[in-house]
């Protein structure tokens, strides 16, 4: 009988704390706007990475960068890296800017690098910029035959 009471009593407290631990207060990651894929912030900086699926037997990692370095200035750039050293490795870097309301982004500046015998590439720039935007970097990746993507979030500047 005492088991039974025992067992009861550990069951009762088991279900309680089982409803008190999944009564939690679930909130957003973020409230920042969502444009095309890139939450619009007012972060210093703003790393994409290319998704692990979208690499090959080539292509080992990638990222886009965009970074505010002060009122009207930000450091844009992005950095391809093959497996191993490959005939060509390329990366094309994208400059696009949006206000908060806009339904696209629109094009701001591009720019081109490759390496040929090698197996990194990176390409960046510091640009002057009118305040006013959030600015996101978009780059495409190649290694060999590889290819991928990445983009950054949108960085807001002054």
């Amino acid at each position: 009988m005492k088991k039974k009471v025992l067992s009861a009593c550990c069951t009762f407290l088991l279900i309680i704390s089982m409803l008190l631990i999944s009564v939690n207060d679930i909130q957003a990651a973020s409230d920042d706007p969502i444009l095309d894929g890139s939450r619009l912030t007012f972060e210093e900086e703003s790393i994409g990475y290319a998704l692990p699926l979208t690499r090959g037997a080539d292509l080992l990692a990638s990222y886009s960068k965009c970074a505010r370095l002060g009122p009207g200035k930000i450091y844009a750039g992005g950095t391809t890296i093959a497996t191993r050293e490959v005939n060509c490795v390329r990366i094309s870097v994208i400059v696009e800017r949006a206000k908060k309301g806009d339904t696209s982004w629109t094009y701001y500046d591009n720019w081109y690098k490759e390496n040929e015998n090698a197996d990194r590439v990176s390409s960046n720039r510091t640009l002057m910029v009118e305040g006013g935007y959030y600015y996101r970097v978009r780059c495409t990746h190649s290694a060999h035959l590889d290819m991928s993507s990445s983009f950054t979030d949108g960085v807001y500047i002054e």
